[in-house]
């Protein structure tokens, strides 16, 4: 297997981090907001084994450059395209987590004729009131306090959920990399939620919605998603398969990467 390594595309608007790594069918792999990536470190050498597998940091997050302008998920998912082209993958898979499934999913729609198989992993859903409470807290971004007390609140943020320090550690660095500015992706998906449900029903291709048990848990803690608004994306797609993780949280990619790999690996053998 070939090691999976970082680089860059150049685009008119920055240039974007991507990780690439294994060889054969190609997948591509969408992270969620505010995370990189890293999301996927465990991930990728368990489907580098027989698979070309890439996941880039979408622009304002990670180590991609700041977007000059506030993307829509149409953006992102033009940046998705971009990539294939610069890597000569004609037609891929994609797997994209919360936001990184909004994205991907509009990629499904906007271009049906590159993607083979389609994976969207906790892909929530909101009313109008958890909407704006999104878009009211991504639109200020995280702020750096005089004091420093904004690192121990990122800390603390979800360190009851994860459970490792070291995964928390590193939420919170990718935390860091977006202070200063607002958090493009996550209001884009948000922006675009209700465009979703009519856009996601255009959806031809294979489609497995895989979610986690306890995915909702610490979204409906903080007042942004409620169980009630989760049935929305089988009815989008009707054809699609669902699976749900036992145990799985918002983040069982880190914490059962070989779980979530027999998942995937038995949906694209299909």
């Amino acid at each position: 297997m070939k090691p999976i390594k970082r680089a860059f595309l150049d685009t008119e608007d920055g240039q974007i981090l991507y990780r690439i790594g294994g060889e054969g069918e190609p997948l591509l792999l969408l992270h969620m907001a505010p995370r990189s990536s890293d999301e996927f470190r465990e991930l990728m050498p368990i489907l580098a084994q027989n698979r070309c597998v890439i996941a880039m940091d979408l622009m304002g997050l990670g180590d991609s450059d700041k977007p000059p302008r506030e993307y829509s998920v149409a953006d992102y998912a033009k940046t998705v395209i971009a990539l294939w082209d610069e890597l000569g993958i004609q037609k891929s898979s994609i797997l994209g987590n919360l936001t990184g499934g909004y994205i991907a999913g509009e990629v499904a729609a906007a271009y049906p004729e590159r993607v083979d198989k389609l994976i969207l992993c906790n892909v929530v859903g909101f009313d109008a009131q958890e909407q704006e409470i999104i878009l009211n807290r991504y639109t200020e971004g995280f702020k750096i306090e005089e004091d420093g007390s904004h690192l121990m609140a990122r800390w603390l943020a979800r360190v009851n959920d994860v459970g490792k320090e070291e995964l928390n550690h590193r939420c919170v660095v990718d935390d860091l990399k977006c202070f200063g500015s607002p958090i493009y992706p996550a209001m884009a998906a948000a922006s675009y939620f209700l465009d979703a449900q009519a856009r996601f029903s255009l959806l031809k291709c294979p489609t497995l919605i895989l979610s986690g048990e306890k995915a909702l848990d610490i979204l409906e803690k903080a007042g942004l998603a409620k169980a009630e608004n989760q049935f929305w994306l089988s009815k989008a797609i009707p054809h699609s398969q669902k699976v749900e993780l036992p145990g799985g949280t918002l983040w069982m990619l880190n914490q059962m990467p070989e779980e979530v790999a027999k998942i995937v690996v038995d949906f694209l053998r299909i």
